[in-house]
């Protein structure tokens, strides 16, 4: 019998994650992490937009995970959260696709 690998406070844990946490035989790393925690290495990864992309960070959570890291490194957080407001970098740039401003010195 497969044990249940939990998901996060918004998004379901995908099969592909799911494989390699169950793969590397890191599930009590996994269940360890809090909700909010897996939340954010679940969208980091469904946040790629090439499946070449996704594996890569797939790869890189599971090394992540095994150093210690509660969170994914350099991700914003993630968007889809109902508990809280996105900061004003998450609206401008992840949700409403404003271009980033360059400094001109």
């Amino acid at each position: 019998m497969k044990p249940k690998i939990s998901g996060g406070l918004v998004h379901e844990l995908p099969v592909d994650l799911a494989i390699a946490l169950t793969e590397k035989d890191i599930i009590y790393i996994w269940e360890s992490l809090s909700a909010i925690g897996r939340n954010e290495f679940i969208c980091w990864v469904e946040d790629a937009k090439q499946e070449n992309t996704r594996v890569k960070r797939i790869v890189r959570a599971t090394e992540e995970l095994l150093e210690g890291k509660k969170r994914p490194c350099c991700w914003v957080g993630c968007i889809h959260r109902t508990d809280k407001k996105p900061s004003k970098w998450q609206q401008d740039v992840l949700i409403d696709k404003k271009p980033k401003k360059s400094v001109i010195k």
